[in-house]
């Protein structure tokens, strides 16, 4: 992935976590999906935060919406490996993050959710 193509991902993945389109933000992961974050492990979803396919991961973005109706990000940055794209991003609290993206083709096929934990 170049840095424009990248770019242009990581402006799509914003604004579809901005618009609040759950189904659009699950559109771009495969089926069978892992994804880690530590709000999932406060939620109580997957083990250990550990979220696994798409329904799952359904379930507890759904969830994780419904617990912050403020939700909104601003772009930081954006870096690319040969398979991985990281997005840094504030959160509508000031909070800096980065969500850790796996590819595999033009799916998601692995997510890891990092930020600041108080």
């Amino acid at each position: 992935m170049d840095q424009q193509t990248a770019s242009a991902f990581a402006e799509r993945w914003i604004a579809l976590w901005n618009s609040r389109d759950l189904e659009g933000v699950l559109e771009l992961f495969a089926d069978d999906a892992v994804f880690s974050s530590p709000t999932a492990a406060r939620l109580g979803h997957g083990a250990g935060g550990v979220v696994r396919g798409k329904e799952a991961l359904r379930a507890y973005w759904s969830d994780a919406l419904s617990h912050n109706p403020e939700l909104h990000f601003d772009l930081l940055g954006v870096y690319v490996g040969t398979t991985a794209l990281v997005i840094n991003f504030r959160r509508q609290t000031g909070v800096r993050a980065n969500e850790v993206l796996v590819f595999d083709g033009p799916l998601i096929v692995e997510g890891h959710a990092t930020h600041v934990t108080t």
